[in-house]
């Protein structure tokens, strides 16, 4: 009797862990997606918490699930939008990247973020400086949204 209780838990057991890592598969095969990430998906989605932490570890160890490739994906999206590099960071910390994969990832010169800022300025409000205070602070706040740090908005506007 315990034999067959025992094989109708290893049947289960196997049985969730397929469908968790269908599931999975199915999130990648659209994006990638941090570990972190990953789990609270899965979880929200009513699988177990156990069985969602062994697929996510079986996931990892096959190079199938990957933060430094999620964070460089969505760096590199980020980028695209026009944004920042504290509100990457942020966005980074929000979605369960480590602070070393961030740093390494973001990494950048000081003359590449000052470029992307350019670039975020002149596509929204011409290639013109700010004439008079109000336009400096529009233009000013709004690279702060984007997640410039302050240092290189007033480099971008000239003081």
């Amino acid at each position: 009797m315990a034999a067959d209780a025992e094989a109708t838990i290893a049947t289960v057991l196997a049985k969730s862990l397929a469908e968790t890592h269908e599931a999975a598969i199915r999130l990648l095969s659209r994006r990638e997606y941090s570990g972190a990430e990953m789990r609270r998906k899965l979880v929200s989605k009513g699988l177990q918490a156990a069985v969602v932490d062994r697929v996510v570890d079986q996931l990892v160890s096959d190079a199938l699930l990957s933060d430094g490739r999620f964070a460089d994906a969505l760096v590199h999206s980020r980028i695209g939008r026009g944004q920042g590099p504290i509100k990457i960071r942020a966005e980074l910390r929000e979605r369960g990247v480590s602070e070393e994969l961030i740093e390494d990832t973001l990494t950048q010169t000081a003359e590449f973020w000052l470029e992307r800022a350019e670039q975020a300025r002149c596509k929204r409000f011409g290639a013109d400086l700010p004439e008079d205070r109000g336009q400096w602070t529009k233009e000013a706040r709004f690279l702060a949204q984007r997640g410039f740090p302050a240092d290189l908005i007033y480099r971008v506007l000239g003081n």
